[in-house]
């Protein structure tokens, strides 16, 4: 699978170097030398095909280890709140996490929202790798179609070269808003926006190289072959393909990178995916096995009718988002009212709902029961409520039942204290 991805890297960016060479002749030889050395194992003909596969059922599931929690953080804000205030109110949440054991701590990117108020994460994971001592931060994710690739792997060695070890890289292709907002993302605005997602992703892993060898991993001779991304040092950044379709599963198992899917955004195709994704990846240069997360909704209360009750917000947000409405995360109490005259809630497709929703004994039996049946060994946790001492302390009451604290947490702050 290494030289399988060696050979994809090489074939992809020849196109890109094929317009910088004069003896164009010589550069068919050499791009055909490429494919005849080494060919990759999957074609992205069948990548584009492959949500029409039907899911295989897989064998027991493994659950060896203790599940593993983490954060996803798309940094909400609540009505009444200013959207600076919700960029606090995420430093604070990654603070007590980092303390209660969780694994890692991922950032969104969303753009012209009002609901949502990241839409750097390279620039908030720069200031959280600073407040927190040992959790894992990284990008849930960068939408890699706005940007070169170049640009972002400088971004996330400057972040590795800060925090070495602990940076996540997480990828994905959606545009992280509307067309509108796509749109004026583009530099060049006269032409349609490419759809070389592959590409972009074969030159990433170029840049940023792998192993604890400094360097790009472009081949000898390619045009980009000279370029330094600074800062050059051991090891990098560990990139992910994220993603909520069979698209997604495919092109991870394509490059043989780790894989997380988004369920709370889109639950109809999780196990089809994760199944899909354990089924068919072969070691690489990135994974000598299979690794794959799944991110959930998880709201945690005390009682079942206080957790409901919370819950009312993002039950809200969801229904508005369908209709195009971005506006912030209402509180609860007018949720409700707002709830009861749109009338009955669409019924709810996937196997799993998006949000588990209940007292900590209840979702832990629930989120173990989900990741158990798709064989993994880590859920990413992503809690959205009006009020953001009850956000806190939904992930201090997961965290508490599935004994996730470590003995660092000895002095970890706890959710009142964070909220003054």
């Amino acid at each position: 699978m290494a030289d399988g991805m060696r050979t994809q890297q090489q074939r992809i960016t020849a196109d890109s170097s094929a317009s910088l060479r004069n003896d164009k002749q010589k550069d068919r030889q050499d791009k055909q030398k490429d494919r005849q050395r080494l060919q990759p194992n999957h074609s992205w003909e069948l990548l584009r095909s492959v949500e029409e596969e039907h899911p295989i059922a897989m064998g027991e599931g493994v659950m060896d280890k203790r599940l593993r929690l983490s954060v996803l953080d798309q940094s909400p804000v609540p009505a009444g709140i200013s959207p600076g205030q919700a960029l606090q109110n995420s430093i604070a949440l990654a603070r007590l996490v980092d303390g209660l054991g969780y694994t890692r701590f991922w950032m969104s990117e969303h753009h012209a929202m009002d609901t949502l108020a990241c839409t750097a994460p390279e620039v908030m994971l720069a200031r959280i790798g600073a407040e927190t001592k040992r959790i894992r931060i990284g990008s849930g994710g960068i939408m890699l179609p706005h940007y070169t690739a170049l640009k972002v792997a400088e971004c996330f060695r400057m972040l590795h070269a800060l925090y070495p070890g602990r940076v996540d890289l997480g990828i994905g292709r959606a545009p992280g808003g509307g067309p509108v907002e796509a749109l004026a993302l583009k530099r060049e605005r006269k032409t349609k926006m490419l759809d070389d997602f592959p590409e972009q992703v074969s030159e990433l892993l170029a840049f940023l190289g792998h192993g604890e060898t400094p360097g790009h991993s472009f081949p000898k001779g390619h045009p980009f072959a000279g370029i330094r991304v600074s800062p050059e040092m051991p090891g990098g950044p560990d990139v992910w393909m994220l993603g909520s379709s069979m698209w997604s599963a495919a092109a991870a198992v394509e490059f043989g990178l780790p894989y997380s899917f988004a369920h709370f955004f889109s639950p109809v195709h999780t196990r089809a995916a994760i199944e899909t994704y354990r089924r068919s990846f072969t070691a690489s240069a990135y994974r000598s096995e299979a690794e794959a997360t799944v991110a959930v909704g998880v709201i945690c209360a005390e009682t079942q009718e206080e957790a409901e009750f919370l819950a009312s917000s993002v039950r809200l947000l969801q229904r508005r988002i369908r209709q195009g409405d971005r506006r912030p995360v209402a509180s609860p109490e007018d949720a409700v009212r707002e709830l009861r005259m749109l009338g009955e809630m669409p019924m709810e497709e996937g196997e799993w709902p998006r949000y588990f929703v209940g007292t900590p004994s209840a979702v832990k039996k629930q989120l173990g029961d989900m990741a158990e049946a798709l064989g993994i060994g880590e859920l990413i946790v992503n809690t959205i409520v009006w009020d953001h001492a009850k956000r806190l302390r939904s992930y201090e009451l997961l965290a508490a039942e599935f004994e996730s604290r470590e003995s660092a947490s000895q002095q970890t702050p706890t959710a009142d204290a964070l909220t003054g």
